[in-house]
Order: C-alpha cells, then structure tokens, then sequence
C-alpha cells in the first residue's frame, strides 16, 4: 500500500491486466441514486440498493487508496449522481490530499449538473479542476422528455456556477434517434462559444429500459459525416485518459469528442476500471465480470483489497461485445446509473 513514513508516497506494483494495458484511471460510483430518470439509463422506476449495501464514505476512501497505491493516477467520481450523496464533499476533500502530495494527478466528477450550483466553489477549492456535466438538450420540453424531470433550468445555472468558480467544463451529449439530433450543431456552436467541448456518445446497450435501443441508437459515424458537410474537422491528438477521439472544428475554434462503443471499439486500450458504490469492481463497462471488493475491504482490510486487484488484473476481459448492427447484443442487464457512468 502507499506508504507514508517518509511523508511521500512509495507505490506498491502497477496494475497491468493479461494484455500489457497498464490501469491508471479508475471511476469511482459513490451512489446508485439520480435525481434525474434520463430515458437511455434507468427505468423511469429504478429499485434503488438499501443503504446497508452501499460503501460508506470513509470505505469508498479506502477503496480509492488502494487504487492509487497501485499506480492509478485519475480518479473520476461518478454515481448516479454523485452530488445527491450525502457529505460527498467530505469524500472529495480526503480524495485531495492525494492531489497536493502529488500521489494522485487528476480527481474529477461527471455530472447531470443539478446540484452543481450549490456545490462548485467547494469543488473548486478541493482541487477538482475540471468536470464532465451530461447535457443532451437545451430544449427545455425535449430535456424533461429525456430525462423524464424539468431541470433544464438548474443544469444551466450549475453549468454558469462552474464556471464561474474556475472549474472547466466538457458537456457529455447522448446522440439519440429522432430525438436530438437535429440539435446537435447547436449544442456545438453553444458549448463552443461558452469555451466548452463537447463529446458525443453513442447509446450504450446497459439495463433493460422501457425503450427498445433499436429505436435510440444513432451511430456517431453517419453524426460525424454530417458535421465534416456543415464544418473543416480537424484531427487532434487531445487526450484527457478516457475513450474519447477528438476533432478541432476550424470555425469555431473548440473540440468535439466521439465515444463510439457501438460503431468503432475502443477496448485496445483501456486504461480503466469502473469501481461501483456497492464495491464491485467491473474491468470491462459491457461485461458482467467482476470482483467483490467490499467483502474483500471489510474481511481484510486494503491489504486484501491489494490482492483482489491482482485477481482482478488476470480476468479482465480484451473488450465487451456491443453492436452496432444490433444494439441490444451484447447488453448487460445492470443500468449505467448503477455501474458509474
């Protein structure tokens, strides 16, 4: 583990998976719940976990030590929401010692927004630098059809809260069939003016849904095409350690993303795990593998949660098995609000 006793921090071995991919980046999932019921995520009647099932803050910590004792550099804090957690600032304030001792790189959020108003200036102080907030809309009928809650209002002023506290923002946009495409050069030209990027995503098949993912499903490959007829894309290296490829469109000066699990596989070179609240550590987003990192904490301590990262090292999977021929193969049946984003 990270060992303190000179007032640095020495790592125990990096974690390297059966295929040489070295794991630096874990998301963290503080809570299953969401004030939110977008309609490509959860059922519009999620059955959240009880509380006993979920780590606490102090065992989420712990969890997230072990990580960076074992050379994970980038922690993002993910949920549901991670923000409807109770005393989450107290989780992230202990995540940023890690940063000032140099121990940990980056601690960042993903967020619907909702309560980023009320909580950016303390972001802001904990060190948290920069944040990944979901918009699919700014359409305010559209937003509380997707989402199925009208918060149109609130995503915008945390957005303007954030920014404002210094914090820089990616928007996360959801490409959906027949609902916002149309919309989607606007929501470019709005993040862009506001010095934002954007990355589209493409809908990821994740828990049974009251929608068939026939019927959501836009592969970004047709997206993008009609971009490069409207703007010059310009290829960009830009890499932030997550899945994203980027473009700089030349007339707007500001960068899209693609994510596309879906139509262009991206699993070479994972760098990540997806740990959730209730410690079940996942190695691969679409597969149902995992390991019991809860049980490890709360019988062993971070020294059998060391070891049940090795284990988890060896089972890692090369990829998942989405489709973009047919989005419902491959699905997983837990939802993405209760892996972490």
């Amino acid at each position: 583990m990270i060992d303190r006793t000179d007032g640095k921090a020495r790592r125990a071995a990096p974690l390297i998976d059966a295929f040489g991919r070295r794991i630096s980046y874990l998301r963290l999932s503080v809570t299953d719940r969401c004030d939110l019921r977008c309609a490509y995520c959860m059922s519009e009647r999620p059955a959240f976990l009880p509380k006993s099932d979920i780590l606490t803050l102090e065992e989420l910590e712990a969890v997230a030590r072990a990580f960076i004792a074992r050379g994970v550099r980038k922690i993002r804090l993910t949920g549901g929401e991670p923000l409807a957690r109770r005393n989450v600032m107290s989780l992230i304030e202990g995540l940023s010692q890690y940063l000032l001792d140099g121990a940990l790189d980056e601690l960042t959020l993903t967020t619907n927004g909702t309560q980023l108003e009320k909580y950016a200036g303390a972001l802001a102080d904990a060190g948290v630098r920069r944040l990944n907030v979901s918009l699919d809309t700014l359409d305010r009928a559209k937003f509380a059809a997707i989402a199925r809650r009208d918060a149109l209002d609130r995503v915008l002023a945390g957005i303007d809260a954030a920014q404002a506290a210094g914090l820089k923002i990616k928007i996360n946009t959801v490409a959906l069939k027949d609902r916002n495409l149309d919309e989607i050069p606007a929501l470019i030209e709005w993040a862009h003016q506001r010095r934002m990027d954007l990355t589209l995503i493409e809908v990821m098949p994740l828990g049974e849904v009251e929608e068939d993912r026939q019927d959501q499903f836009a592969p970004l490959s047709e997206v993008r095409r009609s971009l490069e007829a409207r703007w010059t894309l310009v290829a960009d290296d830009f890499r932030t350690g997550g899945p994203a490829h980027y473009v700089t469109v030349r007339e707007t000066g500001g960068r899209i993303g693609f994510i596309t699990p879906l139509t262009a596989n991206f699993c070479d070179g994972c760098n990540r795990v997806r740990v959730t609240c209730s410690g079940e550590l996942y190695m691969c987003l679409g597969q149902q593998r995992r390991v019991d990192l809860k049980s490890a904490l709360r019988d062993g301590g971070e020294d059998a949660v060391s070891r049940a990262l090795d284990e988890a090292m060896a089972r890692k999977p090369l990829g998942h098995d989405f489709k973009a021929a047919n989005p419902a193969a491959g699905a997983v049946p837990r939802f993405m609000a209760a892996t972490g984003g």
